[in-house]
């Protein structure tokens, strides 16, 4: 009987074992083993008795740590019953032992195999959940495969194995270990808090209550500091892992890609808005975070630690962000820099880049800042990428002050008011709002200016910054809680926060503040006294929760955004098809293009002007520049000594001082303005149907900047004076078609110079009787006076017909008694007036008659014979002249066409071209209208709608 009973005990033991294992197989989803059933012991001969108990349904299975098991199966019995007596119980209890010891042995050492293996996987695993697009689906449904709750269940109870093998208790405490570890889910941290917890259940016993509280305390703290430290060790193995897999573009990994650029899209999103809307106040409604605070409370510090580099000016107590400064993190496989607007790098791991970046800050800054302001509203753009980054945009405002101090305009406090508004009005502005620890909460300025603007708190976040300075000397720390909790100021926000953002030496590293601010808070009363949750200290935690509120609020306003801008396209096209249907829809840039090519065209054309129209313009306007000099200060003066001798001494010593000092200097002069006139007309004239006016401001800049800028070569005044000279210095005409000529040239200079003359003397006398009579003009006293003494010395002219160019005392004297005797009281100075107008006049008539005289002269001067009557000298004098003007008229037209028009020309239009291109305020003021307005807003909102739907696409497929 006991045979059987035992024999049935063993078979209960291996069909429960057998359950385990194949509930285990199921749990762990592993494929089925063959059925096999088979018997412990070979079927007896008919003559012997039936077996007692028989091992029905049992199935080989694989322990946890996949030992195989082999299947076993007994021998049968001895026909000799002296054998079976001595043998048979020893061999099977050894086999029932054997079998039980390995099936109990593979099942509690894989078990805790497996509970360990689990351990050490977990805590040597990186955080690959930004990574499931790499890792096979499988890892991340783990659950599916290993049903832990039916792998649990299948193991047998303790009690039971302790009835079947008393000498395993410990083995049955192991099985219930393992079960629990099961039960818990994935980790087994359940079980190990339960055992942890009998363990300080004991010892709570021997302690008062207050000790009980200090070490939950305690342990609390423990337990948050130990997360803390899992979680730095993560973290840094996800950024490694995050550079490796960045930098693997080039083998198509193009999802990484998408996600990696979403934020730089969203970025250029922004500065469209910025240069579409620089007010912020109508259509640009897209979150950014806005970074407020106080002067010197650490705003700059908290952006670097989130950009995890020191890449802002500093100074001690000075205003250093002087203008916005908008930074968008993105990640990337190397800690970078670079401005909007530029394509240089800055390796923010070298000293030497992070140093010139921050002199390229603050110089843009000063640029953007107008003389007689303290600050700008310009934003300066800025884009830093590297791993580990969180992806977000934020702005960086200049400090908001309470006094304005000597240095700073009058109007700064207004003007930082005015700009901080203007960015936080924006309904989804993240306003992160920072506060000095260290100084006294009544001196903030900044939480007034955020209460205002967000008055229920639904969009700002509070940073409180300099804690360990905070919690130094601040007589009550309940204060530094109550400003966490969000009691002691009036203002509302979503979260709070406190940071430690340096150690008062502004050259410390980044990862040196952030190994004191982690050491600082692990060390702190405030986190140990729970006046400070974990949740809310460090600016890692800080920029977590920015950036997922940031992202929050993207997608809940961007596509509204994109909607709204449809629509404004849909109007502005409709108005340009209204006013402008026949016209192409070219912006300020592209109408620019357009004049630059008409300019460069027209300045090409100055080439194809003709050399004969260039010397006849260029004779003419050198003539008309020195022919009051020629003769007012050359001609007259010899003329009037009556002396042919003298008459060619004087005009050579005259002719030659002219063209030492004056005539080079005049002739060029002349030759660029003809230049000038040349290309204006060709600038400015109409060019019929093509004509655009939009264009004629920005041609008559381009003009005067071009002749502003444009130097005549130096040399060619030397060249001009060696060649006016010579040709001065002959006086042989060859041929009567140039002595006619010259005094044709002559006679018309004389012409011209009587009826100016003749001009002057009518306006002195006054109207003659005819204009008296016929349009009721009269004489003025003075016009009387001079009139009466122009006959007085008319008649002394009739009387000597060749008298000098001057009047002598006493005839001066004659003409002011003769005067005095009709009642007319004059001066001798009117006199001598009077006289030189009245003599003018006659010396020139009496030279044109001379010179209808000298037509007929060129063959005495050919001949050299001596004439009294036809002594030509002054004939001779003005082909000297006429021939001096073409001659330098010939030159400065080679100069022209050979090297100023086409080449220095062009290349000084060309300059000031490119440098208006570059300047957009002189496109603004230049290309004006509302065609150009209309086709700028036009393109715009364009660009901005076609930006934000490619955004959107794109954060639909990061979801």
């Amino acid at each position: 009987m006991w045979r059987a009973r035992r024999a049935t005990e063993a078979c209960e033991v291996c069909r429960s074992l057998v359950s385990a294992g194949c509930a285990i197989r199921g749990a762990l989803s592993l494929p089925q083993p063959r059925l096999v059933s088979r018997s412990l012991h070979h079927p007896r001969p008919p003559t012997a008795r039936p077996p007692r108990a028989q091992l029905q349904g049992c199935q080989p299975f694989s322990s946890l740590s996949h030992l195989a098991l082999r299947r076993w199966k007994l021998s049968p019995a001895k026909p000799s019953y002296q054998s079976r007596r001595h043998f048979w119980p020893a061999r099977l209890a050894a086999r029932l032992l054997r079998l039980r010891y390995l099936l109990l042995g593979s099942a509690v050492g894989g078990g805790y195999t497996a509970k360990k293996t689990f351990d050490q996987w977990k805590d040597m695993m990186p955080d690959l959940s930004d990574y499931k697009w790499i890792v096979p689906d499988f890892v991340w449904q783990l659950d599916e495969y290993i049903d832990l709750e039916k792998l649990s269940k299948a193991l047998p109870d303790s009690e039971a194995l302790a009835k079947l093998i008393p000498d395993l208790d410990k083995l049955a405490g192991s099985f219930s270990l393992l079960k629990d570890f099961f039960s818990t889910g994935t980790s087994g941290e359940t079980a190990f808090r339960a055992t942890d917890a009998s363990e300080s259940d004991r010892q709570f016993k021997k302690v008062t209550d207050k000790e009980k509280v200090e070490q939950l305390q305690e342990e609390l703290l423990r337990t948050q500091l130990k997360y803390q430290r899992i979680l730095e060790r993560l973290e840094k193995e996800n950024k490694e892992l995050r550079k490796l897999v960045l930098q693997r573009d080039d083998k198509g990994i193009h999802h990484r890609n998408l996600k990696k650029s979403l934020i730089d899209m969203y970025s250029e999103v922004l500065d469209v808005l910025s240069d579409y809307d620089a007010s912020y106040n109508t259509q640009d409604h897209l979150p950014r975070v806005v970074v407020v605070g106080d002067q010197s409370a650490g705003k700059t510090s908290v952006l670097e630690m989130i950009a995890q580099a020191r890449i802002f000016p500093r100074g001690s107590g000075e205003m250093m962000t002087r203008s916005p400064v908008k930074v968008t993190l993105s990640e990337g496989p190397h800690h970078v820099a670079l401005f909007k607007d530029s394509s240089r790098e800055f390796d923010l791991t070298k000293e030497e880049d992070l140093a010139a970046l921050r002199r390229e800050i603050e110089l843009r800054m000063r640029k953007n800042v107008k003389e007689g302001y303290t600050v700008s509203p310009e934003t300066i753009s800025l884009n830093v990428k590297g791993p580990g980054l969180q992806r977000m945009v934020l702005v960086d405002l200049p400090g908001v002050i309470n006094t304005v101090t000597s240095g700073m305009a009058p109007d700064t406090k207004e003007t930082i008011f005015s700009i901080s508004k203007a960015y936080m009005q924006n309904p989804n502005a993240i306003i992160l709002c920072i506060q000095d620890g260290s100084v006294d909460a009544e001196r903030s300025i900044v939480t007034d200016l955020v209460s205002q603007m967000d008055p229920h708190g639904r969009r700002t976040i509070f940073v409180l910054t300099k804690v360990d300075l905070a919690e130094k000397n601040v007589a009550s720390p309940s204060r530094i809680q109550q400003i966490i909790e969000g009691k002691l100021f009036p203002m509302k926000a979503l979260g709070y926060f406190a940071v430690v953002t340096g150690k008062g030496n502004s050259s410390e590293s980044i990862e040196a503040i952030r190994d004191y601010e982690e050491e600082f808070f692990q060390n702190s009363k405030l986190l140990k006294t729970s006046m400070l949750k974990a949740h809310q200290v460090t600016t890692r935690n800080l920029s977590l929760a920015v950036s997922d509120c940031f992202w929050k609020m993207v997608r809940e306003s961007v596509e509204q955004q994109a909607d709204s801008f449809k629509a404004t396209r849909f109007n502005l096209e409709t108005e340009w098809k209204n006013n402008f249907p026949r016209l192409r829809e070219l912006d300020r840039n592209e109408l620019f293009e357009k004049a630059k090519n008409e300019i460069l065209d027209e300045v090409i054309s100055l080439s194809q002007v003709t050399p004969k129209h260039w010397e006849e313009i260029l004779q003419q306007m050198l003539w008309e520049r020195v022919s009051t000099h020629v003769i007012e200060n050359i001609y007259l003066p010899a003329a009037q000594t009556m002396n042919s001798g003298t008459f060619n001494t004087t005009v050579d010593i005259k002719l030659k001082q002219w063209t030492d000092k004056q005539l080079p200097t005049k002739a060029v002069e002349v030759a660029w303005e003809t230049l000038q006139e040349e290309f204006s007309r060709f600038m400015t004239e109409p060019k019929g149907k093509e004509h655009d006016d939009i264009f004629d401001k920005l041609k008559q800049a381009v003009k005067e900047e071009s002749i502003k800028r444009h130097k005549w070569n130096d040399f060619a005044e030397d060249s001009l004076r060696v060649i006016q000279h010579n040709a001065l210095e002959d006086r042989s005409i060859t041929d009567k078609q140039q002595w006619d000529a010259a005094i044709f040239f002559m006679e018309e200079a004389l012409r011209g110079r009587l009826r100016d003359t003749e001009t002057v003397l009518e306006n002195m006398v006054g109207p003659d009787w005819k204009k008296r009579w016929m349009h009721w003009m009269g004489r003025t006293q003075e016009q009387s006076v001079h009139n009466e003494t122009k006959n007085e010395l008319e008649k002394m002219l009739k009387c000597n017909e060749e008298h000098p160019a001057y009047l002598a005392s006493d005839e001066i004297t004659t003409v002011r008694k003769n005067l005095e005797s009709r009642g007319v009281e004059v001066d001798p100075s009117l006199i001598k007036d009077t006289w030189h107008q009245v003599y003018r006049r006659h010396f020139l008539k009496t030279a044109l008659s001379h010179c209808n005289l000298c037509r007929r002269g060129f063959y005495y001067y050919q001949r050299h014979f001596v004439d009294s009557e036809l002594e030509c000298n002054d004939v001779v004098l003005f082909w000297r002249i006429q021939r001096m003007l073409s001659i330098t008229a010939n030159t400065l037209r080679q100069q022209l066409t050979n090297t100023e028009a086409v080449r220095r020309l062009e290349k000084n239009v060309k300059e000031v071209l490119e440098d208006f291109a570059e300047d957009s305020e002189k496109k603004l003021k230049l290309l004006t209208g509302k065609r150009v307005q209309l086709a700028e807003d036009l393109k715009k909102v364009r660009e901005i709608q076609e930006k934000l739907d490619a955004f959107i696409e794109a954060l639909h497929q990061e979801k």
